[in-house]
């Protein structure tokens, strides 16, 4: 059975109150270990017409591979990027429903490897990520403290 994650209001991927936002929502599928979340990617996001640019790609599975940490945790689980590798394997069209799909790879301790992909309509993956997560200086997660509050689940 599927469950919805939290989101931060300010996030440009998921941000809830942030008007630019793609306001994604990643719904938890436990029994395959992936989470999953629907998107379409306005015009205004393109890199060439009708085709979405390759850094608004790379942030849409940044998020999704980052998220697939949080599948057995919450807000304490929240990792950094520590690198980022995107393969782009045919373009991703603007204004078409994208399937987001992200799985943990393998997590040990402070770091975990994770993997996102984006399905166009028809199922064929039009880019994958491998994402390497790192538990975040102290100090840094300092300042994540005062968002903690807003880390919801909004209805839909």
């Amino acid at each position: 059975m599927s469950r919805r994650q939290p989101s931060s209001r300010s996030c440009f991927v998921c941000g809830r109150e942030n008007p630019v936002s793609l306001k994604m929502k990643w719904d938890q599928e436990p029994e395959t270990g992936e989470i999953r979340a629907t998107v379409t990617l306005p015009d205004h996001f393109n890199g060439y017409p009708g085709v979405a640019h390759g850094g608004v790609i790379a942030a849409v599975l940044d998020e999704t591979a980052g998220r697939a940490i949080l599948i057995d945790g919450g807000f304490e689980e929240l990792m950094v990027t520590a690198k980022l590798e995107v393969v782009y394997r045919r373009p991703t069209p603007t204004g078409v429903p994208l399937l987001a799909v992200g799985r943990l790879v393998r997590r040990d301790g402070e770091r975990a490897e994770a993997q996102g992909e984006l399905r166009l309509p028809d199922g064929t993956v039009s880019a994958r990520a491998t994402v390497l997560l790192a538990r975040p200086p102290q100090q840094i997660k300092d300042g994540w403290a005062p968002e903690r509050e807003h880390w919801r689940v909004d209805p839909d």
